[in-house]
């Protein structure tokens, strides 16, 4: 039996969690999905220190949200366990490695992205996103697309992208349809699915049990939401006034600032369903990136931990390197600031959510349900995701020279890929490396 079975929660102490929260930020790949059947894996059946049920009354609350589910989870439980601080450091050590390791990628893609090496690599890796993305599609649509109505509004997001509706408007649209949709046909907007199964098990007793009561920090009151609301507003305020003090509004990384709080407020359905409207923002509107780099990002931020919405801290460190924001002489500082800058501002909103809502949340305990409107969204998210993997593929299935030929090699590994991923179930990483290997035998052979 575990040594911690039977222990309060408090008794696993902070410096403990650190660890463990850090270690989970290195081994958290796979999408929210394999983050949050890890989290459950630790967190529910080995340590115990949260029973089943409170594991998912706290993730059912994190899938309402718009944001990284995987990373609030972690969020919520720390905060629930060891206070603010407690969530603070779960959500940092979350998302910190990913932005470390993504800096120094984005380093070596800008640097050495055009020799042979690197060049065999990511041609592999691009087809295998473009499969990555498609399974996505498919695995949200068969979850969320139950009825002719829903299937409508995929399909009816999926034309709007295409006619360069701006995201938020898709978002706004689909749940006003869920609203009334809910109202007049409720049977055909219920929600259905999510990563963890509802079924509920027994692994023992745990520290936060079924019946543990609210500790007092988590207790709901109206003072203490008034006061989390104004310091993590005024906190995102506050720096980005400072950064419009020192560099200018029109500085890109005051605009990210902006660019990327949106963002986060617009992730229904994760990081597959936002991608669009980052593309729109960081490739046609402020020119951050080109549409070649934001595929090569993607494909970086695949093959690394954390949640793939970290996508933001290359299109902040693109971003900000090819601005030269600090001038031409510090264009590695330039990189990381915009990359930092873009993560805060993406991930902030996601604590604040957590931090603010977790009191109300744990006061209305088995009351959570998903609604309506939020069905629709999700049905949404499925034309959304579906008109990236074309864009995608368009762009790495085309041959630069010339544009109407089509690179059939790419296409046998895309669609290699797919079928691995769909038929096999086949581990994304290890998948990846395949298909950077197979990239780079290509590209020697050429």
């Amino acid at each position: 039996m575990d040594k911690t079975i039977g222990r309060h929660s408090a008794e696993v102490s902070l410096h403990e969690a650190f660890w463990y929260w850090l270690k989970l930020g290195f081994i958290s790949f796979g999408g929210p999905a394999g983050q949050i059947a890890i989290m459950h894996a630790d967190l529910v059946e080995r340590r115990r220190w949260i029973s089943e049920q409170r594991f998912l009354h706290a993730l059912n609350y994190c899938m309402l949200l718009p944001g990284p589910e995987a990373t609030q989870l972690a969020v919520y439980i720390g905060w629930l366990m060891h206070r603010t601080w407690g969530g603070i450091i779960a959500g940092t050590l979350f998302v910190l490695p990913s932005l470390v390791i993504l800096c120094i990628l984005s380093w070596m893609y800008i640097s050495f992205g055009d020799t042979p090496v690197i060049a065999g690599v990511l041609y592999g890796i691009k087809p295998a996103v473009v499969a990555i993305v498609l399974a996505a599609a498919w695995r949200i649509g068969n979850r969320t697309l139950k009825n002719p109505w829903l299937i409508a509004i995929a399909i009816a997001s999926f034309l709007a992208i295409f006619i360069q509706v701006p995201f938020p408007m898709i978002v706004l649209g689909a749940a006003f349809i869920g609203l009334v949709g809910g109202r007049f046909v409720p049977a055909k907007f219920k929600l259905g699915g999510g990563h963890v199964s509802g079924e509920k098990h027994s692994y023992g007793p745990a520290l936060i049990d079924d019946d543990t009561p609210t500790p007092d920090h988590a207790r709901f009151s109206w003072r203490k939401l008034v006061i989390s609301c104004m310091v993590g507003i005024g906190l995102g305020i506050a720096l980005w006034a400072m950064i419009a003090a020192r560099f200018g509004l029109s500085n890109p990384l005051s605009h990210m600032s902006v660019f990327f709080t949106k963002a986060a407020l617009l992730t229904f359905g994760g990081a597959y369903a936002v991608l669009p409207y980052v593309y729109q923002g960081a490739v046609e509107t402020y020119q951050w990136t080109t549409p070649a780099q934001m595929i090569d990002g993607l494909a970086l931020g695949e093959t690394t931990p954390g949640p793939l919405i970290m996508i933001v801290a290359f299109v902040g460190f693109v971003g900000a390197w090819s601005k030269e924001v600090f001038g031409p002489d510090a264009l590695l500082t330039a990189g990381i600031a915009g990359a930092c800058v873009a993560t805060f501002f993406t991930f902030l909103p996601s604590f604040l959510f957590i931090l603010v809502g977790g009191p109300l949340v744990e006061s209305t305990r088995n009351n959570i349900r998903l609604t309506a409107p939020l069905t629709a969204i999700s049905a949404a998210v499925v034309g959304v995701i579906v008109s990236l993997a074309v864009f995608f593929a368009e762009h790495v299935f085309q041959l630069a020279k010339p544009m109407q030929q089509w690179d059939w090699i790419a296409i046998v590994i895309s669609a290699a890929a797919s079928l691995a991923l769909l038929r096999f179930q086949a581990n994304t990483i290890k998948l990846i490396g395949v298909c950077a290997l197979a990239g780079l035998v290509v590209s020697y052979v050429r």
